[in-house]
């Protein structure tokens, strides 16, 4: 039979920088296990590669300077370019509502350090990106340091260094089950490749973590959600630092990445199909019209529909990450819930983790705010404004 100290459950960005985290501090023995047959096929392929740090919550804030202060150094640490490009973030409001909204998460940005956050008029979003129709802008902020990354390079760099660090990996491995002694504790991790003895499992299976928690008897309060995103065909209609330009009323958003332009609007999950990664023609065809009607240079530029992809968001009650032992079996650690953020902070969430599972507590942060008892507790985030 098999063994590992510590099984990581996923190997997307999120497993990878807790395996490179806990092999930096001395674990060894750390095996990650995932069913793909290969490097990025779950939600870290699909990313946009958005990173902010204009956030609504104190916590969220915190998480992203400390991620942001890891990309700056990663090719250092992990000898990898993560693609951070600063291109920055630009919030639209279209009512005074949603400036008020921006204007509190202003407050909470400059609160936890973030200054070069700010408010901007109308005129100022005509220099940041003039391909925008500014008729029914009313106000925005922007943030010049938030902008881009590279998800797969940051992917392949923690596998890469984890793998160098001691660290274990192995491929189309699902897991099937986890076992349980007389107190409780996690002794084993039944898979599709025979049984794992172990001391500790790290859940980092993304938008299927709830089920995976399920087989130690635990509920845990995360559901997929589909995210869709349509793709131009090439063009340089849009420079490639355009910043991510976001429409604060219902969420439509774009940026240029690979010679491309993204377009994204938030849509609901479809019932009944919650793993559901296939694109809608309807959509499609909807979130092209807005993007014409918003960004009038793009009405020369055609949707290449077979680039166009869906990938799934792990959704928290309150859009929050949870992090730490999982209530009821402390040997389970949950890293789960980023809510659309998983790449951004994966650094700081891994690096965090790892604190927790060796320390017992994280020592670089407060992170109290995302334990996952909160819920249980009914002390879920509060987030102040629409970010």
């Amino acid at each position: 039979m098999r063994s590992a100290s510590v099984v990581i459950v996923g190997a997307g960005v999120m497993g990878a920088s807790v395996a490179y985290h806990l092999a930096a501090r001395g674990w060894s023995d750390v095996l990650m296990v995932d069913r793909s047959n290969g490097p990025g096929q779950g939600s870290t392929g699909v990313a946009t590669g958005g990173f902010r740090a204009q956030y609504g919550t104190a916590i969220n804030v915190r998480l992203s300077l400390l991620a942001r202060e890891k990309f700056l150094r990663f090719r250092d640490e992990i000898g990898v370019d993560p693609g951070y490009l600063p291109a920055g973030y630009l919030w639209l409001a279209e009512t005074q509502a949603e400036l008020d909204g921006l204007r509190a998460g202003l407050e909470v940005q400059r609160a936890e350090g973030l200054y070069e956050a700010t408010e901007i008029g109308v005129e100022d979003v005509g220099l940041i990106n003039p391909a925008v129709l500014r008729e029914s802008v009313l106000g925005a902020t922007f943030c010049p340091t938030d902008g881009f990354i590279a998800p797969l390079q940051v992917l392949s760099g923690y596998l890469a260094a984890a793998l160098r660090a001691g660290a274990r990996l192995e491929w189309e491995t699902a897991v099937t089950g986890l076992t349980r002694d007389e107190k409780g504790a996690i002794v084993g991790v039944e898979t599709s490749r025979g049984r794992i003895a172990t001391e500790a499992v790290v859940n980092a299976a993304g938008a299927w973590a709830a089920e995976l928690a399920s087989y130690a008897g635990v509920t845990l309060s995360v559901t997929p959600l589909r995210r869709q995103i349509a793709v131009t065909v090439p063009c340089s209609l849009l420079p490639p630092t355009t910043p991510m330009t976001i429409f604060v009323g219902d969420g439509f958003h774009f940026r240029v990445r690979d010679g491309r332009v993204l377009l994204l609007w938030p849509t609901p999950g479809v019932p009944g199909k919650p793993f559901d990664v296939s694109v809608d023609g309807e959509w499609i065809a909807q979130v092209s019209t807005t993007a014409r009607s918003r960004v009038p240079v793009l009405d020369q530029v055609a949707i290449n529909v077979a680039c166009c992809r869906a990938g799934l968001y792990e959704m928290s009650p309150d859009r929050h990450a949870l992090l730490g032992p999982a209530p009821g079996c402390g040997n389970l650690f949950l890293v789960n819930g980023s809510s659309g953020h998983g790449v951004m902070h994966a650094p700081a969430l891994g690096q965090l983790l790892a604190e927790i599972m060796s320390d017992g507590v994280a020592t670089t942060l407060d992170v109290r705010a995302l334990r996952p008892s909160r819920f249980l507790e009914g002390e879920p985030n509060q987030t102040s404004g629409p970010l």
